[in-house]
């Protein structure tokens, strides 16, 4: 665990679900410049045993007295898609810096509200987009920016395995729930298509994003067989990079995720894990000027704790944003809907013209 620094963040976390109980919780508390100050959940019972395991300073049944707390200096949004704008809103009226789960919302038009909120308040709003923590895609982007040159093309996919549950059930911790807990209307895991562009469509948009920059357009084709659904989308970037992306859930094999980048001065291919394994991806970068491949071991995979520390260094030191902002957060949410509805119509989209919900 690493040393605390003497300055640290004071963190309040909405939401004790899943993902603060798997990620953000244990985040907050090894994070070297930050602190889990205080959690909020409207479910007693599962609040209360949460604050037992996890022993923040202080806890809330009631979102909005957490922020009215002025030891509170930044919010972590770990709650349901449906909540996401609402409550980072309430945040930054209330002069909270934030890190948003991903994704940062569910439809175009309140995102980009939110990304002119963030605009005017001057607070930090962050996605939480963790890959870009990873140091073995921190080592790839390295080489992009730096060394590799024009860029030619990006292929990139996500592809969920039918094995994924049994495998990270033996390494999470035992999650907790509640019949008390918040939930958004309706079933949002209902619509399959829609719950998996929103849980792994996010992700492979932004690494890709991360690497070749801004989508302007995709043309997108849809399967769905055996209870299985693939997307195949061709991508353009705006820099003229072709691209290509494969989102499938779920593949009868292990986890499959990782991407291929072609440039001027040399190739990147990359390996990425189950994200509970905390392992750095596997990333090989061939440099043409000598003919070798390089690979960074990146010893600490801890990627979820790696992005709770960058938001803290932006805040508290004024260092560069090197997660996922919410303009990030915008063009993320218009890719999605832009592959939603070409999937839907088979004919390109430019994500300049969507609107709407994904």
């Amino acid at each position: 665990m690493p040393r605390k620094d003497e300055r640290r963040l004071r963190i309040g976390v909405l939401g004790c679900g899943p993902i603060a109980q798997a990620a953000h919780f244990e985040s907050c508390t090894k994070a070297r410049n930050a602190d889990l100050f205080a959690i909020c959940d409207v479910a007693d019972d599962l609040r209360a045993r949460m604050a037992a395991t996890h022993a923040p300073a202080k806890s809330y049944a009631d979102y909005d007295a957490m922020l009215a707390d002025p030891e509170v200096e930044a919010v972590i949004v770990a709650t349901s898609d449906a909540f996401h704008v609402p409550a980072a809103l309430k945040a930054l009226a209330a002069g909270k810096h934030v890190l948003c789960e991903k994704p940062l919302g569910v439809a175009v038009e309140e995102v980009e509200d939110l990304a002119r909120t963030v605009a005017r308040s001057g607070l930090v709003l962050q996605v939480g987009h963790m890959k870009r923590f990873d140091a073995g895609l921190q080592a790839a982007k390295a080489f992009v920016d730096d060394g590799m040159g024009q860029r030619l093309a990006l292929k990139a996919w996500y592809c969920d395995s039918t094995h994924r549950y049994p495998m990270t059930d033996a390494v999470q911790p035992l999650i907790v729930t509640s019949r008390n807990a918040r939930r958004p209307a309706g079933d949002p895991k209902a619509d399959k298509r829609r719950y998996f562009m929103l849980a792994h469509g996010c992700h492979l948009v932004d690494v890709a994003r991360y690497f070749a920059g801004d989508i302007v357009e995709v043309d997108a084709r849809l399967s769905e067989r055996f209870g299985a659904y693939c997307w195949f989308v061709d991508v353009a970037f705006a820099d003229g990079t072709l691209g290509h992306l494969d989102l499938t859930v779920a593949v009868r094999m292990d986890w499959h995720e990782g991407f291929q980048i072609y440039g001027e001065n040399g190739s990147i291919l990359g390996k990425t894990f189950n994200p509970w394994y905390y392992k750095t991806s596997e990333v090989d970068i061939f440099h043409e000027a000598d003919g070798t491949t390089r690979r960074v071991l990146g010893a600490d995979g801890h990627f979820y704790r790696r992005q709770v520390e960058g938001f803290a260094d932006v805040i508290l030191d004024g260092a560069p944003m090197t997660g996922a902002s919410a303009a990030d957060g915008v063009a993320s949410v218009r890719a999605m809907v832009a592959i939603a509805r070409s999937a839907e119509t088979r004919r390109p989209v430019r994500l300049d013209q969507v609107e709407g919900a994904v």
